[in-house]
């Protein structure tokens, strides 16, 4: 049973969760919910200091009425998790990562409506979970864009590309990489400047600052091989001494790192390691990780991108390397929003039980904030945009916990969200204020079919009902209780199956055929079904994910 490579971040407090969700990104379409009275946004310093934007929320060709996805760092997948149900093991709890699980999921917003090049939308959304049934309130706070992205002018980069070359990738892993490399010269501009290290035993620089276009860094890149050991240490400084070298100001000046494996040459230490990369980080460099395959460490390369605000990938396939490439020269180095914060004001009636989703937050009671150090353009544009590069890409969410206080009478004010960045490159900041409240009168909410503000909203529930079962599942399983771990499973299994029918939607799909493998290898490693229940007996209910204080 695999219970190793926790996540950084500690687990929920499953006693406490309850659905309501804020959710960060998406594309949209249909109608803005809001009116003029629920959002007022305001601007602090000069507009024609900022990025290119209309202001009209039909601007752009790729866009139009939908909007574009907007999305932060952080995982963008939960492939750790999945790869350990494909070899037919049972994950341990920390092994699937909010912020990642969220990325692999594609929810379609409203139309961004406001007037600036990011807009907030607040949206309600109440029904029993999908474990046990008892009460859930959901709120999805998405973030979504209707800029024009050919007038967006990305900035130019200074790369370095950080390679891990050791002895176990040779073979399919590494040309896999050489063809990503190429393919990724494919989005590189004229302003950009690349450098690439490779690092097994010890680092090498193949090409330092060249143009995308260069012979030099075309060759090189075609004559990567590997043997040797993993001194990622090296790799590493080596790579963000050459981005502090050839530093341009206004540029992104980041890092990639990709590796397969653990760190066996050098300084193997995993403090010191996030610790060097933790000094450059603090100067304004950024680093994005990849790992590859299923043996390289995942704490310590989800922990470097999270010291730089980038993002992590696990490429449980290394044919997938091909695209992420790609993605990390387009549309995810594309800044849209910096210095963002949300601060949630919730009424009187309500309590803030939690915030999941992103990694910087606070929060008691009535109130909490979120800081997110940027957000760029999330790349899946609709649900069904998977082809290159599998779910991720959608965007990402962030999860808030409500309940109501006890005694407390329901009312359909329930809150505000206030929403702050400031523009790239400018010190001008956007200001964006949005109501949540209740659609309907509050004794006319439906808890058994569910009121929902926006099908975005009730796609964000059953996300967060999927997300805790497999937490649930998974701790159970790690404490032996295989039984209890299936009848969690089963419950979801069933209601999200008939949520689909009603809803189809890939990624959800995709969730299903996860919960079944994971049914499968509970069966394998002991689990028993329960026998059918009788004629007038009551089968014992699940474990109850949400209970009220």
């Amino acid at each position: 049973m695999n219970t190793s490579n926790p996540s950084p971040r500690p687990l929920l407090g499953l006693a406490g969760l309850c659905a309501p969700l804020l959710l960060l990104a998406a594309c949209s379409d249909g109608g803005y919910g809001g009116s003029a009275e629920d959002a007022a946004s305001t601007v602090s310093g000069s507009a024609s200091d900022g990025a290119a934007s209309s202001g009209d929320p039909t601007a752009g060709d790729e866009g139009g009425d939908a909007g574009l996805g907007v999305g932060q760092g952080g995982s963008q997948d939960f492939g750790q998790f999945k790869e350990i149900l494909e070899r037919g093991e049972i994950p341990g709890p920390n092994t699937i990562d909010d912020v990642g699980f969220f990325n692999e999921h594609k929810l379609v917003l409203p139309k961004p409506a406001c007037p600036n090049d990011v807009c907030v939308h607040g949206l309600f959304g109440q029904m029993g979970n999908m474990i046990t049934g008892s009460d859930c309130i959901t709120v999805l706070v998405g973030l979504n864009t209707a800029i024009d992205i050919t007038k967006l002018e990305r900035p130019p980069l200074n790369l370095s590309l950080v390679i891990d070359t050791s002895g176990s990738m040779e073979g399919e892993p590494i040309a896999y990489v050489r063809d990503g490399l190429m393919r990724m010269l494919d989005g590189l501009e004229s302003g950009d400047h690349i450098s690439l290290i490779t690092f097994s035993t010890s680092a090498k620089v193949r090409v330092e600052a060249v143009s995308g276009d260069a012979p030099e860094l075309i060759n090189a890149i075609d004559a990567i091989s590997a043997n040797g050991g993993t001194n990622i240490y090296d790799g590493l400084r080596t790579g963000f001494e050459l981005v502090a070298e050839h530093y341009q100001e206004g540029a992104q000046n980041r890092v990639i790192l990709l590796s397969d494996g653990n760190a066996t040459e050098g300084i193997t230490n995993s403090a010191k390691i996030v610790s060097m990369a933790a000094g450059f980080a603090s100067q304004g460099f950024g680093l994005n990780t990849i790992g590859v395959g299923a043996d390289f460490d995942v704490t310590l390369m989800r922990t470097l991108s999270e010291q730089a605000s980038g993002s992590f990938y696990f490429l449980e396939d290394p044919a997938a390397v091909q695209e992420v490439f790609h993605e990390e020269v387009t549309s995810f180095l594309v800044p849209l929003a910096e210095e963002v914060s949300l601060d949630v004001d919730i009424g009187d009636a309500y309590v803030l039980r939690g915030i999941y989703g992103t990694k910087l937050f606070d929060f008691s009671n009535g109130s909490g904030s979120i800081d997110i150090p940027n957000l760029q353009l999330a790349h899946r544009t609709d649900v069904d945009d998977h082809d290159n590069g599998g779910r991720r890409g959608g965007g990402g969410a962030i999860l808030l916990e409500l309940l109501r206080k006890n005694g407390a009478s329901p009312t359909q004010a329930v809150g505000d969200l206030m929403f702050r960045y400031r523009i790239p490159k400018t010190d001008t900041f956007v200001d964006e204020k949005v109501a949540i409240k209740i659609p309907v009168a509050p004794d006319q909410v439906d808890l058994e079919k569910g009121t929902f503000e926006d099908l975005s909203v009730e796609k964000g529930f059953v996300m967060l009902n999927i997300y805790v079962g497999f937490q649930m599942a998974a701790t159970r399983a790690s404490q032996g209780d295989f039984n209890g771990a299936w009848k969690v499973l089963d419950s979801l299994d069933t209601n999200v199956d008939g949520w689909l029918a009603a809803n189809p939607d890939f990624d959800i799909e995709d969730d299903l055929n996860y919960i079944r493998m994971f049914k499968a290898n509970l069966i394998a490693v002991g689990a028993t079904e329960p026998p059918p229940t009788q004629p007038g007996e009551v089968p014992p209910p699940p474990p109850e994910p949400w209970p009220n204080d």
